[in-house]
């Protein structure tokens, strides 16, 4: 059982990764989320690399925070949810601001999950919360090791109500450490997050 014991004291940021079945399972975190939630929030979903995304049209009347797709080098703002673009890794520098790239696919995807993680990593470390969703690869794995290592939460979907188990499964392998919970315990989890800025 997950104890509210184990959420550090603050949370800056929190990266979210999915691929078959994401979609519905980030409907039901976002629009679970607060609008006074302060931290930053990161999501890559696999998506086709020749298309234009549609997720911040999807998710605008679902989510009460500001949504946003990704730009190269601009600053990162509380409270608000950035989406990897098509084709572009997502990745965090220091300032915090969000730097793409179009290095070679991870797992067979761009945007991957794994550069999000590892980078969002080395600039958060103890302040980050990494969460992997349905899926249907190992991509996340080796990024949620990297959360963990850093100091993070590491959290993984219940395997058992995933969608696609293959992502999440590979993850809790990586990361035996990482609490597995469904789809309402992450949402209630995040309900919880400190909703002031600590200083």
């Amino acid at each position: 059982m997950f104890s509210l014991a184990r959420i550090p004291a603050r949370i800056d940021a929190i990266v979210l990764g999915a691929s078959a079945g994401g979609a519905e399972a980030l409907g039901v975190l976002l629009a679970g989320l607060p609008a006074h939630t302060v931290a930053s929030l990161f999501v890559v979903l696999h998506l086709p690399r020749n298309r234009p995304s549609l997720l911040v049209e999807i998710f605008a009347k679902r989510c009460a925070l500001k949504l946003r797709e990704a730009q190269d080098k601009e600053p990162v703002a509380a409270g608000t949810v950035y989406f990897a673009p098509p084709d572009y890794h997502m990745l965090i520098d220091d300032g915090p601001s969000i730097a793409l790239s179009v290095d070679d696919p991870v797992c067979f995807s761009r945007p991957a999950i794994d550069p999000l993680f590892e980078s969002a990593a080395a600039v958060y470390r103890d302040r980050l919360l990494g969460i992997i969703l349905t899926g249907a690869n190992e991509d996340g794995a080796a990024g949620l090791r990297a959360v963990h290592d850093a100091g993070g939460l590491a959290i993984v979907q219940d395997i058992a109500s995933a969608k696609s188990s293959y992502m999440p499964a590979a993850a809790k392998r990586s990361v035996p450490a990482a609490a597995e919970l469904t789809l309402e315990e992450v949402r209630n989890l995040l309900q919880t997050l400190k909703t002031e800025v600590t200083a």
